[in-house]
């Protein structure tokens, strides 16, 4: 239990991070409303590239949201009537790599496979047609969605399918149903529990896209509202226009996010852990060589964009690029805005989830106490509400006052990374905290153990792992993010993503895929590094509890 003095310290480390996010947020909200107001309505919401960028958003968020469900719905079925297809397990963790790969270097394997001298154009033209297909546009932003979105709709829905009760598929043998019987009663109403909470965070992520767009969209009239952000200020430098494109999409964001809470959050269980269910359905010819087509096809959609990247990748000459100042720079750029963007999360994180803690141990706690719960519980939804984007361009027009904003830059790209990853630091250490806490209090009340004496020898030992796997997937999640250093990347801001987008952009392709070679492995390192030895930390509390 907490001594009167560190649950003082604890919900004043809460409120201080609580009030620090809601400063960051809040000037960059104020400054774009202050700027909105000041521009006297030079540009309006009835300005027709306004709404064309409102109306591309809202279009291609939602066919990509429709396209992702109704592909994700036939591989989860697949997925759930073959427990014994060979490969299954590797299937699904493949599922989890896009999730987890820098955006940038998913757009470069879908390129490798859809480009213009892509692995399909080329076999166009080996029959004698000539390139038939392009990658750019709407049609590519599309594809580069549902490549990112449809793994995770599938995971989702086949937790989902995995649940239903082992009784279900007995009784559905026993009548002798027959698969779209089996569709409609048992699967279709587990899915359409879920397809509405899932299609919410699809089309969120979707309308909030920002490097897919800005190598696919293939020019205005593809661009959605963060694009159309960065070029108002990057190239046109309007800062009326994208003082109101940012106002207009915090408007979207919380038109979404409101929308979303009419619905059920989809929870990612994982794999099932129980007995392998027998599906009677699964088992005709029929049925089994329509899935073994379907689980082909998404392991050739998922996975050849993946071997193109390393393939390319490893056709650069790695050890030049390796050594050139440029990449150099570049590296120790990304890797100190990384390492200081996750530790910041991290404390943050923990600080917040300290001071809740703090708050609901107290029996009586009084109404500014328990305000605070509340804020702090929705403290790392902020990041949501204003997309990094918005929040870049905010604090751009802020600066400018005080001279060149790029000065400002590297703090900048700090916060505006560790509030990002902020939910999803919070999900992994809020757990193992809350399991720790459970476990250590009357221990260390028993022996007297407090402040730096328990930090050292009760709750570092306890929580040092969840903290490095934390600070792993901040920094993974950092190191690839193009976001907020699109505003303000230069010569003397340069890191791994920024060189690959600008080698990408100088057609310096093979330099380009070398780069997203090696940047994608520093981040697998990292994921790896993160999760190492995590299957076992499972287990033991698994026993112990």
């Amino acid at each position: 239990m907490l001594t009167a003095p560190e649950r003082r310290r604890a919900i004043s480390g809460g409120a201080l991070s609580l009030a620090g996010i809601v400063f960051f947020v809040g000037v960059a909200v104020l400054v774009l409303l202050a700027a909105g107001i000041e521009s006297g309505g030079e540009t309006t919401l009835t300005d027709p590239y306004l709404l064309r960028v409102l109306r591309f958003t809202l279009l291609q968020a939602t066919l990509s949201t429709l396209l992702s469900i109704a592909l994700a719905i036939p591989v989860a079925r697949a997925l759930a009537r073959q427990p014994r297809f060979p490969g299954r397990l590797w299937l699904i963790r493949l599922m989890a790599v896009p999730m987890g790969l820098p955006v940038l270097i998913g757009a470069l394997g879908l390129l490798g496979i859809w480009g213009r001298q892509g692995l399909l154009n080329q076999a166009f033209a080996a029959i004698g047609l000539s390139q038939p297909v392009s990658i750019y546009g709407l049609a590519g932003i599309l594809l580069a969605h549902v490549f990112f979105n449809m793994p995770l709709a599938c995971r989702l829905m086949l937790a989902g399918l995995e649940r239903v009760p082992a009784e279900y598929w007995l009784v559905a043998g026993g009548l002798g149903m027959r698969p779209a019987s089996v569709f409609r009663f048992i699967e279709w109403p587990v899915l359409r529990g879920l397809i509405p909470g899932i299609a919410g965070l699809i089309f969120m992520l979707c309308a909030t896209s920002f490097t897919l767009v800005l190598i696919l969209g293939g020019g205005p009239a593809a661009t959605t509202l963060e694009v159309a952000i960065y070029q108002a200020l990057r190239f046109d430098f309007d800062p009326a226009r994208a003082v109101m494109l940012s106002l207009l999409q915090i408007v979207v964001t919380v038109a979404i996010l409101g929308a979303m809470t009419l619905f059920r959050a989809p929870d990612d269980h994982g794999l099932t852990s129980g007995r392998t269910l027998r599906r009677i359905d699964g088992q005709m010819a029929a049925a089994r060589w329509a899935d073994a087509v379907m689980l082909l096809l998404t392991t050739l959609f998922l996975g050849l964009p993946l071997a193109s990247v390393v393939v390319a990748g490893l056709e650069a000459n790695l050890p030049k690029l390796a050594i050139q100042p440029i990449f150099l720079q570049a590296a120790a750029t990304s890797l100190a805005i990384a390492l200081a963007a996750g530790l910041l999360a991290v404390l943050i994180s923990f600080a917040i989830i300290r001071a809740r803690s703090a708050i609901s141990a107290g029996r009586r706690n009084s109404i500014g106490l328990r305000g605070l719960a509340i804020a702090l519980s929705g403290s790392s939804s902020l990041i949501l509400l204003v997309p990094p984007i918005v929040l870049a361009t905010g604090w751009f027009l802020a600066l400018r006052p005080l001279g060149d904003p790029s000065r400002f830059a590297a703090i900048l790209i700090v916060i505006v990374n560790a509030l990002m990853a902020l939910p999803f630091v919070i999900r992994v250490i809020e757990p193992a905290y809350a399991v720790h806490r459970r476990r250590t209090e009357r221990l260390a009340a028993s022996l007297g153990l407090h402040g730096v004496s328990r930090l050292r020898l009760i709750d570092w030992p306890g929580l040092r792992k969840p903290f490095f796997t934390a600070l792993s997937f901040a920094m993974a999640l950092s190191l690839g993010d193009l976001g907020a250093v699109a505003l303000f990347g230069s010569d003397s801001l340069m890191t791994l993503p920024w060189l690959v987008y600008s080698k990408l952009g100088s057609y310096r392709t093979n330099d380009a895929d070398g780069y997203a070679l090696i940047l994608g492995l520093v981040c697998l390192l990292l994921t790896i590094a993160g999760t190492a030895g995590q299957g076992t930390d499972d287990h033991e509390s698994r026993r112990h509890d």
